[in-house]
């Protein structure tokens, strides 16, 4: 993996449930992506919720790839409350989707194309629409893989139209845990900076809609999705929340994660 335990820099990581969780300011988080946007560098960045971190406790393989990511920000209240706790005051909350639509506003203004991999056409057509519609001179290239794993072949034709396009940051929204294994598999071949960011193509596409912002500062954002979606969401969110809560417990009072 790129980032070995001893490479880590306590001054800005904590620990999330066992995953490693960058404590950045949002001005640092965004300047240091467009750096690496600039320069096409190969990293992968993960946006940690919840889910992500539970999920990260519960499977070694998962672990490894969040804890080797280039940069990991804290998605989700909670997440972001506990590197509070371990002494990053004020650490704000870094969201998949505010990040995406950050780094488009940069994006267009440093003219550096983006290419956003996931989701479906219909979803991919109106999410172009929009950014276009916000971003004039944003200059992005969209593509739907197939539901199902690529061909070795498959997938050296994806990482070349990725190449070919230029771009400089790769929104990548095939869902947790697939899109940061996605990434991890990637890193050294896409000459870009990969962000997993989720729902994301959803919200600002306008096919999901999006807690509004009271809820998502209170970290109430997972009570909105489940609301929209219970029949999908509800045991996801029941165990997952009870498990998050058990083992923050743990960490707090045990220093154990």
């Amino acid at each position: 993996m790129r980032k070995a335990f001893q490479e880590i820099d306590f001054r800005t990581t904590g620990f999330v449930l066992g995953a490693r969780i960058d404590a950045f300011s949002w001005d640092t988080a965004l300047d240091r992506l467009m750096r690496w946007a600039h320069a096409r560098e190969s990293r992968y960045v993960t946006i940690c919720n919840v889910h992500v971190v539970v999920s990260a406790s519960r499977g070694a393989a998962y672990r490894d790839v969040i804890n080797a990511a280039d940069m990991a920000t804290p998605d989700g209240a909670p997440v972001a409350w506990m590197l509070r706790r371990q002494g990053f005051a004020n650490q704000p909350r870094i969201s998949g989707p505010d990040v995406m639509w950050a780094l488009c506003g940069r994006c267009a203004s440093e003219g550096v194309p983006v290419y956003c991999y996931g989701s479906t056409e219909t979803t991919l057509g109106l999410l172009q629409t929009r950014l276009a519609a916000a971003f004039p001179t944003l200059k992005m290239t969209t593509e739907s893989p197939p539901f199902r794993a690529l061909t070795a072949e498959e997938d050296a034709a994806a990482v070349a139209r990725i190449n070919e396009s230029g771009a400089g940051i790769v929104f990548v929204g095939l869902g947790c845990p697939k899109q940061e294994h996605w990434m991890a598999a990637h890193r050294g071949q896409v000459n870009a900076v990969m962000i997993g960011v989720g729902a994301a193509f959803d919200f600002h596409a306008g096919t999901v809609r999006r807690a509004p912002a009271w809820m998502r500062d209170n970290g109430l954002e997972w009570l909105h999705r489940l609301l929209s979606e219970p029949r999908r969401l509800w045991k996801r969110y029941l165990v997952t929340n009870t498990l998050f809560i058990v083992g923050a417990l743990r960490q707090l009072w045990f220093g154990r994660s």
